[in-house]
């Protein structure tokens, strides 16, 4: 029997998990992890410079590669830190691994009735567990092999998450077998079609047939699934129209014909109303929480069916619908049971009305019909002009998300990330620097859209880019608010821009000074004041591999359509008028929302 250090060996079970890099903070507590990583030929550790970046780094990583994601922090503040970054990989579902360090065994209080023995001794596991699928004290050498077992195959499967494995030093330094590695492969991802699953599929199968006006609903789900190819192979072949959530987005070829766009708060216009108008909707992974069906959730699909397909059958359980059929089941199986029976769709009165729809209330002509300013709508078009390939686009939380959302336009192969369940200002920066150690396309970009604020919070992610010549282009839209706040604060506050606005204490850095600090290449674009767009004014962005790019916007550019409290899906903001609204609806409307 061999044995080796319980540090080498986590490295070697991660290695055989397929993950190639570890993001981290260094601290006393994980130096035998972060010497072990550093040691091994198809490992690498990246030192960040705040564990929040590694959390969220580990959730980009995780999302690219469609692996495990790996952080580690020390103990105390190390772990605290991270907490963030576990609570985005819980709500959004992303497996990650983090492994904080302890104090050592005999140093820990246990039960004590003190506050704290050890120095940085904390009870993280307690505090995380409420926001991950597993956290443990993993205190003796006896039990590792087992319980990082337990914790990988937790993370990935079912409905995916983090797990954490709170480290005391000295099991760091102790020696384990290494001959359990062997009992520990890589998980099979592969999971058959049960007889129940399959008559329920097959349900499906007779609905969509049967249905008039059929309407898909990708969530997030698929994404988490890497049911990528399966869905494009899906919608390919039954000519489905469909829609996406917010974290659908990333799994749509969005220059197909028959996608409508995003539903939902800040949903577009014809998306919306396609859902409030089908008679049946398949929903594949995505939890219809408030933010998708709006408040009045009777108006989603208010007279027709929704078939309601996911991982998490507690999702299914707490439902806020009344029309759902309920199906608990895995989303790449389901699919894959789907593609080969569900008939290519001809019903052209519903694909003519969907293509009107699509014609009239696109986002691009929302823009112009509520004249509302283009700045930042303008920079997403012009992305969707330069991007190819592989690219993705990294998106924060705030209006640039929205923005983001609304007006770029994914191929096939291009992905969008954002922070959802949890919305996490601050979070693109570092998830871009995970899709980047991730990306194997080497002519792949990186877009990281951040506004002021997000950008201000995640500064520190910015020194890796340079370190390790990252393909990521850095766009701050700079309005000098908290926008999304702003445009609330003006609907239901008076105007009061408390803590929003230079006047009610809200400031920005200067931003060139801070790409120069960080050796950054930095352009800046000033579309105030109505400016008309001139792509040329972004050659510099374009002709760079990583950059910093200002883009300032008035501070008054507002996200249309916006579905306001209490309002039915079919009717946001800037809202039709009434004969204009009735008239592109199939459904009637027993009340049109004023």
């Amino acid at each position: 029997m061999t044995k080796i250090k319980a540090a080498d060996y986590i490295v070697e079970l991660l290695v055989n998990h397929g993950v190639e890099v570890v993001f981290g903070y260094q601290g006393g507590m994980v130096t035998h992890l972060a010497d072990s990583i550093s040691k091994h030929p198809q490992m690498r550790f990246v030192q960040v410079y705040h564990e929040q970046t590694a959390a969220f780094a580990a959730v980009g990583y995780a999302r690219k590669s469609g692996r495990i994601g790996v952080a580690i922090a020390t103990s105390g503040p190390g772990a605290t830190n991270l907490i963030t970054g576990i609570a985005d990989a819980f709500f959004d579902s992303v497996p990650v691994i983090f492994i904080t360090g302890q104090v050592n065994a005999y140093e820990y209080k246990y039960d004590k009735p003190i506050r704290q023995l050890g120095f940085q001794e904390t009870n993280i596991v307690d505090m995380l567990k409420p926001i991950t699928k597993y956290a443990t004290l993993l205190d003796k050498i006896e039990d590792l092999p087992a319980e990082f077992a337990k914790a990988i195959k937790i993370a990935t499967s079912g409905r995916k998450g983090p797990v954490v494995i709170d480290l005391p030093m000295n099991v760091q330094r102790e020696f384990v077998q290494l001959e359990t590695l062997a009992n520990l492969a890589p998980l099979s991802c592969n999971q058959s079609v049960s007889s129940d699953f399959a008559a329920q599929l097959s349900g499906i199968v007779e609905k969509l047939h049967s249905a008039q006006r059929p309407l898909v609903l990708v969530g997030g789900g698929v994404a988490a699934a890497n049911g990528f190819a399966i869905l494009g192979q899906f919608l390919q072949s039954s000519q489905l129209p469909f829609v996406s959530s917010l974290q659908g987005k990333t799994a749509c070829d969005e220059s197909l014909e028959l996608y409508l766009g995003t539903l939902g708060s800040y949903g577009n216009r014809c998306a919306n109303m396609a859902v409030a108008n089908a008679d049946l909707v398949l929903v594949l992974g995505s939890r219809l929480d408030l933010r998708q069906t709006g408040g009045v959730v009777a108006s989603f699909a208010s007279s027709g069916e929704v078939i309601h397909l996911d991982i998490d059958n507690n999702e299914l359980k707490h439902s806020r619908l009344n029309n759902t059929q309920n199906i608990h089941g895995d989303l790449v199986s389901a699919l894959t049971y789907l593609v080969s029976r569900v008939s290519r769709f001809t019903e052209n009165t519903w694909l003519n009305y969907l293509a009107k729809l699509k014609a009239t209330y696109n986002q691009a002509q929302e823009i112009v019909r509520t004249q509302i300013k283009t700045a930042p709508y303008d920079l997403m078009a012009f992305l969707n002009q330069i991007s190819h390939g592989y690219d993705s686009f990294c998106a924060d939380v705030g209006q640039n998300q929205m923005w983001a959302m609304q007006m770029l336009q994914l191929t096939q192969n291009q992905r969008f990330y954002t922070s959802g369940g949890l919305g996490a200002m601050g979070s693109a920066l570092p998830i871009s620097l995970g899709v980047a150690f991730a990306e194997l396309n080497k002519s792949a970009t990186i877009y990281s859209i951040n506004g002021d604020g997000g950008a201000h919070m995640a500064l520190q992610s910015l020194m890796l880019i340079k370190q390790y010549n990252l393909p990521i282009k850095v766009i701050i839209i700079n309005n000098k608010t908290l926008g999304m706040i702003t445009q609330f604060q003006e609907l239901y506050f008076d105007k009061n821009m408390v803590g929003t606005t230079a006047e009610g204490g809200y400031l920005v850095p200067d931003f060139e000074h801070l790409a120069k600090a960080y050796s950054l290449d930095y352009f800046r674009v000033d579309q105030t004041n109505n400016r008309a767009f001139e792509s040329n004014d972004l050659a510099g962005f374009v002709a760079a591999k990583n950059c910093l790019l200002e883009y300032v916007i008035d501070a008054d550019c507002r996200v249309y359509p916006k579905l306001e409290y209490n309002q039915a899906i079919y009717n946001p903001s800037p809202m039709l008028p009434e004969a204009e609204l009735v008239a592109n609806m199939l459904i009637t409307l027993t009340e049109v929302t004023k």
